[in-house]
């Protein structure tokens, strides 16, 4: 059978600091410019989770779209919604939250769900010009 690419698009906003700890403060400001920010900033995300697989021959689904749609609510826009990253998310302790590093973070929490049937692909516009692709 043939595999199609199903995609889900959900939002959330959240905001964030871009740090380095090891770095000294021009050094962060080098860098990260306005998004070092000690006050933070925020940005609304657009988050496009696609899965490709084969369409299950009884259903004809690669997966639920609604169990989907629940999926990402419950596993990424409930941990992020309206959250500082830095500071009321566990996987940003210790890990600069650039939207690499969340669609990496997105990518795991729902794979660990998801499981190896399909093919996940994470796309987050952090900006409507800037978004980042994961797996590449």
């Amino acid at each position: 059978m043939s595999k199609v690419t199903i995609s889900r698009k959900e939002h959330f906003n959240a905001a964030h600091r871009l740090f380095n700890p090891d770095w000294t403060d021009e050094k962060n400001e080098t860098v990260f410019g306005k998004c070092n920010n000690p006050n933070w900033h925020g940005h609304n995300y657009e988050l496009i989770v696609s899965l490709t697989g084969e369409p299950d021959p009884e259903t004809g689904y690669v997966y639920d779209m609604k169990k989907l749609s629940d999926l990402i609510n419950e596993c990424v826009i409930d941990k992020l919604d309206h959250k500082n990253l830095n500071l009321d998310v566990p996987e940003f302790k210790n890990l600069n939250p650039t939207a690499e590093n969340i669609a990496i973070v997105i990518y795991n929490l729902l794979k660990a769900k998801i499981g190896s049937e399909s093919d996940l692909k994470i796309k987050l516009y952090e900006t409507e010009r800037n978004f980042v692709e994961y797996p590449a």
